[in-house]
């Protein structure tokens, strides 16, 4: 699985590459298949050259959904790489944002 392997992350001309460490090196990048565009969708990230919000890929993967189903069944414009970039540009937006605590609960 994809989890398993090394992930580095390095700064390429002002984008994130993504170095996937498995039997050798493959370099991701996720800009191929995700953008943001003020006009398209409010600014929400999404799957290049269509409509779909990365967002959407994600909450189906909490519901339990495999990036299989996903695209056989509910996105057939997309492939499973670009579920993976989901999930990396995911990881890199909560890697490198500030953060806010959580208000306790009293």
């Amino acid at each position: 699985r994809l989890f398993a392997n090394r992930l580095t992350f390095t700064q390429n001309r002002g984008s994130i590459l993504i170095k996937v460490i498995k039997e050798g090196e493959i370099t991701m990048n996720y800009t191929e298949y995700i953008s943001v565009d003020p006009n398209i969708c409010h600014g929400q990230p999404c799957f290049k050259n269509t409509r779909i919000m990365i967002y959407l890929a994600l909450e189906m993967l909490e519901a339990g959904e495999t990036a299989e189903n996903i695209v056989k069944n509910a996105y057939p414009q997309l492939t499973v790489p670009h579920i993976q970039a989901a999930l990396h540009y995911a990881a890199e937006v909560i890697k490198t944002c500030d953060y806010t605590p959580f208000a306790e609960i009293v």
